[in-house]
């Protein structure tokens, strides 16, 4: 069984330990345990516990009102969420069953198709961006555990590079250079190839840089190149309370690009952002910002 600090919940959920510590005193809305050295710590149930309320206070429900609702009643509430996000949606159901079953082939055969009626643009915007949504809920809610998500996240990771190894690119010799990375710890690579994929399909000259990329790495690819963009997602990494500080330093190390964020850890609304600095702030905007 995992064991969790308050800051990890922190990290996990978005919400601040003083916060939760609060939550906890006013309304008893987590009990967390303790270790032999009597030093606190949580577990899966609470991190799924305060992902529910997360979710539920983000959409609107009072934390006093949620607190009064039976575990089961949150857990139908959050489905409830789900399913109107991602209703009408035969893929996405389809793509529940295999991944439930771990059934490889049913879930490729529904991507494929999918791909084929849709394209892979509207497919990834369409069915997998809110079939990721609905998995992630199915998680907080006890109905899946992460092994599922490596399942299908690997699954359409390979969709998506197959994909980008068909293109054609005919980008002019001195076209400005996109250089697309994840900064060091980062390992959620899907919107990243998404966007490779985006990028390809309109022509655009690429410097695909991937997963756990150190800073100077990036400082030497950013001289070596006409580089005029650059795009990065901040899933997990940086810490919250680390985020501005690197969108500063982005700011002043690159000063003459234009960078590119998205991602889980910029959601956080007192963040700023230099001028340099563009925020994506949904599936939608990558479509306009890069088709």
């Amino acid at each position: 069984m995992a064991q969790y600090t308050i800051k990890e919940l922190e990290h996990l959920s978005g919400i601040k330990a003083h916060t939760i510590r609060i939550w906890e005193q006013r309304y008893s809305i987590l009990s967390p345990k303790r270790t032999e050295t009597n030093i606190r710590y949580y577990d899966d149930a609470d991190l799924k516990s305060i992902l529910n309320i997360s979710l539920l206070n983000e959409r609107g429900y009072k934390i006093s009102k949620i607190a009064q609702m039976p575990p089961e009643q949150i857990m139908q509430k959050v489905q409830q969420l789900c399913e109107e996000s991602c209703r009408g949606s035969h893929h996405i159901s389809t793509l529940v069953k295999a991944m439930v079953d771990m059934d490889e082939e049913a879930f490729d055969k529904t991507l494929s198709t999918a791909a084929l009626q849709l394209g892979l643009k509207e497919t990834m915007s369409e069915v997998i961006y809110p079939f990721l949504t609905k998995i992630g809920i199915l998680w907080q809610t006890g109905n899946i555990t992460p092994a599922h998500e490596h399942f299908v996240s690997n699954l359409i990771r390979q969709k998506l590079i197959v994909a980008i190894d068909g293109q054609v690119v005919r980008a002019p010799e001195d076209a400005p250079v996109y250089i697309l990375y994840l900064p060091e710890g980062e390992l959620h690579e899907l919107v990243l190839l998404y966007v490779n994929y985006l990028l390809r399909s309109s022509n655009k000259k690429v410097v695909y840089l991937g997963q756990n990329l150190p800073f100077t790495d990036l400082e030497l690819t950013y001289r070596q190149f006409n580089t005029k963009y650059i795009f990065t997602v901040l899933t997990a990494t940086p810490e919250r309370d680390q985020v501005q500080g690197y969108i500063n330093k982005m700011a002043a190390t690159f000063p003459e690009c234009i960078v590119y964020m998205y991602g889980h850890q910029l959601q956080n609304t007192n963040l700023t952002f230099p001028e340099s600095i563009k925020k994506i702030g949904s599936p939608e905007e990558l479509l306009t910002l890069f088709r």
